[in-house]
Parts: C-alpha cells; structure tokens; sequence
C-alpha cells in the first residue's frame, strides 16, 4: 500500500493524496459474488427525507463479504487482491479446496497464491480465522465477532486492529482501536493480522466532487441556519452560536449519550480515552 502526490496541474489535484493501488491485482468483481444496491438518497419508504446530506454518487457492485468465516478445516487459496467501492480495506478473491469461491476482509501482507484456513488448530497466521481460546496473547486481530457465529461485527476498516491481552474465565480481554479494553467470549472467532490499506487515513480528497462522487451532499453549519432550524443559528452578523448542540438541542462535545444502564456496560473493562 503506498500514496502518491499529484502534480498541481490543476486546484483539484494541488492538495490531493491518494493510492497507487499497486496491490490490487483485477479490475472486474467476481460476476457470482455481486449484486447492485439501490440507492436511498436519504429517503425512507415513503419518500421522506429522514437523513440529510445524501445523495447522487457513482454506481456501485455490492460484493458479498464473507464475514462468517465458517468454512472450517477446508485450505483456500488467495486467488486474488481487489478494490471495493463498499468499504475502505482492500478485499481478496478465496478459493475453497471444494471449488466456492468467497470474498474476505483482505488483511495487510496477504498475497495471491497463499494459502489461508480457518477453524479449531488452525496456526495463528496472516489471514486465519480463529477462535478467541487459541488465539496467542498480544496477536494483532481484526475481524471480531461479538457474539458465537454472527459473524464479524467488529474492527473491518482499513488499517485498524485490536489486540488480545488476556483471558479471565470463559472471556478474552481485547484492546479496540478506540483504547477501549472489554470482554468478548472465548467461542467467538478472530483473524489473524491488521486490515489492508492501511494509510487510508493519510489520503487527501483535494476537492469537493470527489465527496459527491461517494454520495455526500454539502453539509450546512448550524451557526448559518435560522433560529427556527437549529439552536445554535440566528444573531447579528457571524454570531458565534453559543453552546455546541446538534439540531435536536442535545450538547455535542464532551456530553455522553450511552444509556447509563446498557446491558453491554459489564463486558467493558476499561472505557475509551477522552481525546
């Protein structure tokens, strides 16, 4: 994974940053793992507006992910490195000893030709899948599952990872890339290794079309709006706003907004660190 930088032949492409792709190695998605998505345009089922600053964007393939990871004791081979348009991490083309073909969450340093597993005894390396009970102590993992077979729900975007610190009874100790420290079941599976595109976070847009293509709208500041359509609009000339308060007049930095008495509060070990 590695960024380039632009000549500024144009204002567009003075500030840009972006990725060379050099470790994607096919330009067209498997045909049997996609489908099209239908765009909302921030409308729900009955034409309403329920969430701003969305629409347009590119057309897109939805790619089928396999966050399941539940073909156990089967070797794939990496058939291939791929771009996807649905999330910011790189994705790989699998192929089962048995012929079915899979999309996975490619993590950094999988290559093409290598050969990945999943399952019970399976070896701690780049790209297996494993459970939480065998995993070694301090394995940088992705891939989480937060609950026995339902799949990945945790730690998916490019360049992020977490890391198993210990175990206490029937729980693994795991540290999330927010800072946080919580309890996950030991019978819940992780893979090896941190996910693809990892300076993703370094890359420069350089201007306002490349957000339209990905489906955002302009967003409106709050302080510019009237009195009538946010707390923190109206006054005399570039009023400041007052206090910070999202549309709905709930403060907006700094306030916690987690139910105090949410069920998930025992699992965290320790809470994330303010900024």
């Amino acid at each position: 994974m590695a960024l380039k930088k632009l000549k500024p032949t144009t204002p567009g492409q003075r500030h840009k940053i972006a990725s060379t792709f050099e470790e994607i190695t096919v330009s067209k998605p498997e045909k049997s793992l996609v489908f099209g998505v239908r765009k909302s345009g921030g409308r729900n089922n009955q034409g309403k507006m329920t969430m701003r600053y969305i629409g347009g964007g590119h057309k897109r393939l939805y790619r089928v992910i396999d966050f399941f990871r539940d073909k156990d004791d089967i070797p794939a081979v990496v058939k291939t490195i791929e771009y996807d348009p649905n999330r910011s991490a790189r994705i790989a083309l699998v192929c089962y000893a048995d012929g079915e073909k899979r999309y996975i969450v490619s993590p950094n340093g999988l290559k093409v030709g290598q050969t990945i597993m999943s399952g019970k005894g399976v070896a701690p390396e780049i790209g297996n899948t494993l459970f939480l009970s065998e995993i070694p102590f301090g394995t940088m993992i992705h891939n989480i599952e937060l609950r026995p077979g339902e799949g990945a729900k945790l730690v998916r975007s490019a360049g992020t990872y977490a890391q198993l610190m210990s175990r206490d009874g029937k729980y693994a100790i795991i540290k999330m890339p927010s800072g946080e420290t919580r309890m996950i079941l030991q019978t819940c599976r992780a893979t090896v290794g941190v996910v693809s595109n990892t300076e993703h976070n370094l890359e420069v847009s350089g201007k306002a079309g490349r957000s339209r293509w990905l489906g955002r709208r302009p967003r409106v500041r709050g302080v510019v709006m009237n009195p009538v359509d946010h707390p923190m609009g109206g006054g005399e000339g570039r009023a400041s706003g007052g206090h910070p308060r999202t549309r709905k007049g709930i403060p907006a930095k700094g306030y916690k907004t987690r139910a105090p008495k949410k069920i998930s509060n025992k699992f965290i070990v320790e809470r994330r660190k303010k900024k």
